[in-house]
């Protein structure tokens, strides 16, 4: 199987071109913003010398993340899905960190937890994402059965760490990778469904009140 996979919905953009497990092609760069610019010659350069038409499935990040960049990589990917009409499938942000924490660390078990402001974090604990007080989260991780040690990943995985007892490590896993989100994606039942935004609150900007 081969698949093109994107991720535009947290502190990074990337893209990846994997077959059967094995990664052709990959772009990862770090960013705040400018998501909406970069993707699209991110994909470009990966699919450079393969034809789109090759393509078996599509893989996006569904969330959670920012509002904006959520949207950006859904948008693109639904656009190809159309176009090729072929599967799109979606993966949480946390699932793909958690993921790529998991091989990396050799851990038994990898979460993900992934700071959400407000001194809140997004983690996915038995495939549920929700958004936590950060001393909530840690609660919930320490109450964990099973076997040990556990990797963390995403931004607030030190910080959890560091409230933790030794069972935990973190990870040098930060931000979703594309690759991860590729290989999660084809393990996936094949659907014409197109994957929707995971908003675990509402966005911080507020309309505009209308005038009386």
């Amino acid at each position: 199987m081969r698949l093109l996979a994107c991720d535009t919905a947290l502190g990074a953009c990337s893209a990846a071109l994997v077959e059967d497990g094995r990664v052709l092609a990959h772009r990862w760069v770090p960013m705040e913003r400018g998501h909406a610019e970069a993707l699209a010659p991110m994909v470009e350069e990966v699919m450079a010398g393969h034809a789109f038409a090759s393509l078996d499935r599509l893989g996006v990040t569904t969330g959670p993340g920012t509002f904006t960049g959520q949207r950006v990589g859904l948008a693109f990917m639904r656009a190809l899905k159309v176009a090729l009409k072929i599967p799109l499938a979606g993966v949480t942000t946390l699932a793909a960190m958690a993921a790529q924490a998991k091989e990396e660390t050799g851990a038994a078990r990898a979460i993900a937890l992934h700071d959400a402001r407000r001194d809140e974090v997004y983690v996915e604990i038995d495939r549920e994402p929700v958004v936590l007080d950060f001393d909530a989260a840690v609660a919930a991780l320490r109450a964990l059965s099973g076997p040990r040690p556990i990797a963390l990943a995403g931004t607030a995985a030190r910080r959890a760490c560091e409230a933790l007892a030794n069972e935990f490590v973190p990870s040098q896993v930060r931000q979703p990778d594309a690759r991860w989100v590729a290989r999660l994606a084809a393990g996936m039942p094949a659907t014409d469904d197109a994957p929707r935004p995971l908003y675990l609150r509402a966005p911080d900007a507020k309309l505009p009140k209308a005038r009386p």
